[in-house]
């Protein structure tokens, strides 16, 4: 069994110092790109503005005879553009798969100084992050890097929804969790077909109103994802690290996108993959507190004071409960505001009227 004081040590002589908490940087929305793409990779100086991350990918959605080629462009990508504040995340191959070492090796050595996240697929237990750990740690070292890069897991099989808290906690690395709806479903023999999203034969109807069962009962569909969903948020709160909702593959129901991400944004995550440039503003509008939550967060602070005790605020009690829920919005609020200039007027208008 490994020391808990070593837990924050290097893994590789000459490797960066652990973090000893992840800081928080916006992340609402993880914007996909095929770095194999030409034209794709071709719009990234313009997208680098409009995202908090852009995320070179590797795998899913890559044909086998065009690993290769995607490795190549995101080293390029990488080497050309100047981020500033937006970060570079890359999706690996998995670490069953012929490239998923050729991946890690690649990058680190090549622009492991321009990579903040390095988002690892079907991630099963902690046994996957430490040997990414290690491996890691090798690299930067080899590459004289002076800050880790941090590493993301994505949940998309039974049995890393089982092993959710042992991910969590696995490595000072882990940066945060992401649901894999497609290749959970798969796993889980789910009957569904669809990337996210609800599903309208998954629902619940109401009492019958009389001797006729099919006659005035409603039907309400639910959420296929929602007890996933929560479990990861609780296991990434109490390790304290990021969750994030993955895919929505419908990309003409926009509606149906921005359902799904509020449901997200409410049970605790920070942000969502877009796939799509009309995914962005859906992400960018539903994991940013409105101005009015951040006004009225503001307004409870002010008058707790220290947070103790209670205050009546418009017919409403407030107390320290309530003010620590006030802080998570006004600090979220902040922390965007810092990134996102329109967005800082809008709290700052709302705050003041």
């Amino acid at each position: 069994m490994r020391s808990a004081k070593d837990f924050f040590r290097p893994l590789a002589v000459g490797a960066p110092q652990p973090l000893r908490e992840i800081p928080f940087r916006p992340s609402r929305m993880i914007h996909f790109f095929d770095p194999g793409n030409e034209k794709m990779a071709a719009k990234v100086p313009d997208l680098v503005p409009k995202v908090d991350v852009l995320l070179g990918n590797l795998e899913d959605a890559v044909r086998a005879d065009r690993k290769e080629a995607s490795r190549a462009g995101l080293v390029a990508v990488a080497r050309a553009t100047d981020f500033g504040d937006t970060q570079l995340w890359t999706r690996v191959n998995s670490l069953d798969s012929p490239w998923g070492l050729d991946d890690l090796l690649t990058l680190v050595t090549e622009i492991g100084d321009k990579l903040d996240v390095i988002m690892v697929p079907k991630v099963e237990g902690a046994e996957d992050i430490h040997y990414v750990d290690r491996l890691l740690a090798q690299l930067e070292a080899k590459a004289g890097l002076t800050r880790p890069i941090l590493v993301h897991a994505i949940l998309e099989t039974a049995r890393g929804v089982a092993n959710v808290e042992e991910i969590a906690g696995a490595s000072p690395r882990m940066q945060g969790m992401s649901l894999g709806p497609a290749d959970l479903a798969a796993s889980r023999r789910m009957k569904t077909t669809r990337v996210g999203g609800g599903h309208p034969g998954y629902l619940v109807r109401t009492d019958p109103t009389g001797d006729d069962l099919t006659a005035g009962r409603h039907t309400y569909q639910q959420d296929l994802w929602h007890y996933t969903v929560a479990r990861m948020v609780d296991a990434c709160a109490a390790h304290g690290i990021l969750p994030y909702y993955g895919p929505f593959g419908d990309i003409r129901d926009v509606v149906a996108c921005e359902d799904q991400f509020r449901n997200a944004f409410l049970l605790g995550c920070v942000g969502a993959w877009s796939l799509h440039p009309a995914q962005i503003d859906i992400a960018r509008r539903v994991f940013s507190p409105s101005p009015d939550e951040v006004a009225w967060a503001r307004k409870v602070i002010a008058a707790m004071g220290d947070g103790t005790g209670a205050v009546m605020i418009d017919g409403k009690m407030q107390d320290d409960a309530t003010v620590k829920q006030c802080r998570v919005v006004a600090e979220l609020a902040d922390a965007l505001a810092a990134r996102d200039p329109e967005l800082a007027k809008a709290y700052a208008e709302a705050s003041h009227d």
